[in-house]
Formats: structure tokens, sequence, C-alpha cells
């Protein structure tokens, strides 16, 4: 295999755990393949969230949409020799035919809420597991640890992604950029991200560019003249103050060539400090227009310090902790089935215990319009509140086409404004949002509990 076949086989339905594949053959040999339900959901939210943002979901139907075994896909199980001709020769007929209910993207939710349903014949409901989560566990991350950025910034700066050099791969970069747009940022350094979805994309220069010139001003002029119409310079390689100086300096040069220095950015130090220097510099020169941008170890309480301390910072350029969600690093989420041929289901497992059955989320508002509770009940039990979930797949077929970007982020913003205060404050709440379990799920699972010691 070259180096670069692996970009082909990501849609793969090899890419998942090889015990799907032995359940699979399993359930064939024993002809399980009546409807089952499984539901994606998070146990309990990372020690320093107080929500959570629902992304990837546009993503994970593409995925069911086209799924299916093709030659080499079969040949290359073959050759694992973990699994019996016939079930392998079985698997090029394979395709999702179910539905699938979901929270539509940029919704908040909260711990133990399903966040999508997938109803289907079990081989099929089973065998999409691991990339169900996998899709839906990383972009459900950065955009929330996105969110919480933005609500640091106070709405008020521009938030750049520059994390892809720091992404766990190729496909979680590019992913990352797509989820920071949903969580509330303005645009990505990702170019490829402007191409697939229309996002922003914006871009200065490196230390290296000032770097490799024998002379900064030499250098700052180099690239007024290369990117005229994008000239933000990177001032901090040397001395940062002389840095906005000469930024100055050229900015009067060439001003009666037409060209305008529309910023400077900042990339280490002291961000704050640097940053009033450098705003003073270029007021008392004229140059007031000129914005400024940091950068340089951002997180969500670095740029709440920052905004705190009055930095005259008119955006921010966040890279690592952004698209690994450094903090938070992976969510306690899982797809667990909770009916197979038409009986409620249960896990009872310690601490890992499940609700059974096909459940809907029913939220609740303050007379405010901000979120009051979420009540977790069966599907079909008479509950007052919004449905959080909706169908977003019948057949194996998505009802329309994708969702357009621009509604999912507005959605995530509408969202991020009814967050109670407590909830919306980088420090976790006091008191966690309220979640209710119905009467109607607490009285299924006794029953299922009482069915399973009957039949032990």
């Amino acid at each position: 295999m070259s180096d670069t076949r692996w970009l082909e086989r990501l849609g793969s339905p090899n890419l998942t755990d090889l015990y799907q594949l032995t359940m699979l053959q399993a359930y064939r040999h024993i002809g399980m393949d009546d409807t089952a339900v499984f539901e994606f959901f998070v146990r309990k939210l990372p020690e320093h969230r107080n929500f959570m943002l629902a992304a990837g979901l546009e993503q994970l139907l593409d995925y069911l949409t086209d799924f299916r075994f093709e030659a080499e896909d079969l040949e290359a199980l073959r050759r694992t020799d973990k699994l019996d001709g016939a079930f392998i020769d079985s698997l090029a007929h394979m395709r999702f035919t179910g539905d699938v209910d979901a929270m539509p993207e940029g919704t908040v939710f909260f711990g133990d809420e399903p966040v999508v349903r997938v109803v289907a014949p079990l081989p099929e409901a089973q065998l999409i597991e691991t990339r169900v989560v996998n899709l839906l566990q990383m972009q459900t991350l950065i955009a929330s640890k996105a969110a919480r950025m933005r609500l640091a910034a106070h709405g008020h700066q521009r938030l750049v992604d520059f994390g892809l050099r720091r992404a766990h791969g190729s496909e979680a970069g590019l992913f990352a950029a797509r989820a920071a747009w949903i969580g509330g940022f303005d645009g990505t350094a990702t170019v490829l991200a402007h191409e697939l979805y229309g996002i922003p994309i914006f871009g200065t220069m490196a230390h290296s560019f000032i770097q490799a010139h024998d002379s900064e001003m030499r250098a700052f002029e180099d690239f007024c003249r290369s990117q005229p119409e994008n000239t933000v310079l990177l001032i901090d390689t040397y001395d940062t103050e002389e840095g906005a100086r000469k930024v100055v300096e050229l900015a009067r040069k060439l001003e009666p060539e037409g060209f305008t220095i529309r910023g400077v950015r900042i990339d280490s130090g002291d961000l704050c400090a640097s940053a009033k220097a450098v705003r003073r510099i270029l007021d008392e020169s004229g140059c007031g227009d000129i914005e400024i941008m940091v950068s340089g170890g951002l997180n969500e309480d670095r740029i709440a310090d920052l905004v705190a301390a009055g930095i005259p910072a008119t955006g921010y350029g966040v890279g690592t902790d952004l698209d690994v969600s450094a903090d938070a690093p992976y969510l306690d989420c899982v797809y667990k089935i909770q009916e197979y041929a038409g009986i409620p289901r249960r896990k009872k497992s310690s601490g890992k215990a499940t609700w059974p059955g096909r459940k809907q989320v029913f939220r609740h508002y303050r007379d405010d319009g901000t979120f009051d509770h979420d009540v977790i009940g069966l599907v079909d039990e008479p509950l007052d509140g919004e449905p959080l979930l909706r169908p977003v797949m019948r057949g194996g077929n998505p009802p329309g086409g994708a969702e357009p970007l621009a509604d999912i982020r507005e959605r995530a913003a509408a969202q991020l404004a009814a967050l109670p205060r407590e909830l919306s404050l980088l420090p976790v709440a006091a008191e966690p949002y309220r979640v209710d379990i119905s009467e109607g799920l607490r009285a299924m699972a006794e029953r299922v509990d009482e069915r399973v010691e009957e039949k032990d």
C-alpha cells in the first residue's frame, strides 16, 4: 500500500473495530437480524464543562448514506483470517437501511441525554458503532470548546482557528475548523475548510518570513507589496515595540502608493502589556486604524483574563488548545443498545447503567427564554416541553440535503444565548443543569429489571 492510500480509505467500513465484525458474523450465524435501537449519549460532562454543543451529524449521515463494502474492503477482510468466507461475501450486499433521529447540530445538551438514536436491523446498527462515536465525539468536543471561547470573548473579538498543524491528523484538523465555526469562531487558517464548508479564512505570516530577510523592515515591506489586500504583520520576532514603530514608518511610506496595513499580530510574551504598548505607539503616530491580533498559547481562560485586563486586541488566533480540546480531550460518550426485537434492553453495570427504550429529550424554558430544565422520557410519552431529537434519516436516506452550515451556526448562537447565566460562565456551576427522568422511563426500567431477574 502506498503512503497515501489511507486518504482514500477513510470512508471504508473497515475503519472500525474488529469486534464489530466478529459480533456481526455471530449475529448472522444465529439469525439475529430483528430491529434494534441504539442511542449515542454522553454519560457525564467533562470536569470543566457546564454544557456540550452537538456537532458532527452531517459527517455521520454522509457515512451512513455511502455505507458499502467495496471489493477491496472484502479482500482486505479475507486476508485477516479472522472471519469466514461466506460471511465476508454477504457483506457485499450490506447497506444502511435504518432510521436516525438526532438533536440538530448546534444544539446544547447535557449528560445522559440521547443525542442520536439509530433504529435499524441489528447487524447494521451494531456495525456502525465505532464510526458513530468517532465522528460525533470529536466535533462535539471542539464545538463545545469553541463555544466557551466565544463566551469568554464576550462576542466582541474575532476568533480564528490556527490549530491544524497540532490537530491529531488531517481529518481531525479539517473537522475542527468546521466545529469551531459552529461554536462561534469567525474563521480558520485551514484553506480546505474554506473550500469545503465556505468558512472564512485568515492568514498572516510566520516568524520564518522575517528571519529569512536580513532586515525586518524589508520583510514587512515585501509582504505588504505582495499582500496589499491582506496585510497583517507579525511584529514580535525580535522586539515587539520596535516592530510596531517600523510598522508606523512603513505605513507612512506606503500610504501615498495606496497601500494600507490592516493589522499587526503579537505571538509571544506578555500579550496584554505588549498589546497596550503597541496600541499606544500606533495611536500616537496616527495609525489608530491598524488592528491588533494576539496568538500563542491561548485558551478560554486566558482569553477571559485578557478581556478582563482590557487588552486592546480585536482578534485572537487559537491553535493547539482548541484543536485537541486540551483540558478535556475526550468525552465519556457511548453508543448503547436500548431495544431489540421490540423488547427494551438495559445495561446495569456499576457506574455505567443505562435507561432502556426509545427516548426523547423535552426542554423547558423560563419566562425570559432561557433554559430551565430538561426531561428524558419515552418517545411516546405525553410530556410537555420542546422535543429535541428530530428525524434526520429514514430508510437509509436523509429526507433532504445537508443543513446549511450558516443555519447550524445561527442555531448554536441562539442556544448559547439561551443558556442560564450560571451555565454561560467558564467556572463549573455550583448546581448542574437539571435533567429529570420521566415517570414512564423509570417504570420501564423497573419492568426491564424484573424481566431480567425472572429469566436469571
